[in-house]
């Protein structure tokens, strides 16, 4: 495992709780919309790749016969199983192992997913190629994740903010970004969305426990922005602290 893995899984690790609870992960649009996508696709075995605090292997259990949660950090597994369990599936295994290189056999799955961590994902190309290769022809990859915005300017900021709030962050890519890494692979792209997501400062700090003089220079980052970034991100401030700001994910469904 690379230093950029080991800082994943450290950090992770050490949050693996908030995951299961955080709002973000545990709610939202994306994930609604996300599990109705998956009944089209319905049937014998899914995988859903950085699995998380399982909330998305949780939907998926009702509409396969077998879902496999698999993540790098073992600590995110263990707070997977205990709360997928707790809802009453016995159809879900765990497995620990890198995106990159899924330790799977050849068109194994029906449908593979991943939501919010091709982020972290230190060769997500590679990540693309092993989730066309473990699904089985006419099968469906969902994948969300944060998205950088399409200019190269607000490409940086977003992604050096996300870097400093948590050092396991990789990079954000582009909406075109993704388009070209999952054709390259061989995926025909059948929808895209948008979800527009709201960050309460003090709350995205908390969840990953932001060091307070790291924290103080995020707030000084986005303060300093220009008034273009500020708009673009719809950045609060009451001129001294960061209230929130606003970036976007997206859902993408991709047929092999």
């Amino acid at each position: 495992m690379n230093h950029e893995k080991e800082l994943v899984v450290s950090q992770f690790g050490s949050n693996a709780k908030n995951y299961v609870k955080s709002k973000g992960h545990s709610k939202g649009a994306d994930l609604i919309f996300l599990a109705e996508a998956a009944a089209d696709y319905a049937g014998e075995k899914a995988l859903d790749i950085a699995t998380g605090g399982g909330h998305v292997a949780n939907k998926l259990a009702g509409l396969f016969g077998e879902v496999v949660a698999f993540d790098l950090t073992p600590q995110m597994l263990l707070h997977a199983e205990e709360f997928i369990k707790s809802n009453g599936h016995e159809n879900v295994s765990f497995v620990q192992g890198e995106a990159e290189k899924l330790p799977f056999l050849d068109e194994a799955f029906n449908l593979v997913t991943c939501r919010i961590a091709p982020h972290h994902f230190t060769d997500v190309q590679s990540f693309v190629n092993e989730s066309a290769r473990v699904l089985k022809k006419d099968g469906a990859f969902i994948v969300v994740d944060n998205v950088a915005p399409e200019s190269d300017a607000h490409d940086a900021f977003y992604n050096e903010v996300e870097k400093k709030r948590d050092p396991s962050h990789h990079r954000a890519y582009k909406k075109t970004e993704w388009f070209k890494m999952l054709e390259e692979a061989g995926f025909t792209i059948e929808l895209m969305t948008r979800f527009p997501k709201t960050f309460l400062f003090d709350d995205w700090c908390e969840m990953m426990k932001v060091p307070q003089n790291d924290k103080q220079e995020l707030t000084g980052k986005m303060l300093s922005a220009s008034s273009e970034l500020k708009a673009f991100f719809h950045i609060q401030t009451d001129g001294t602290s960061i209230q929130s700001f606003q970036a976007e994910s997206v859902l993408i469904i991709a047929k092999k």
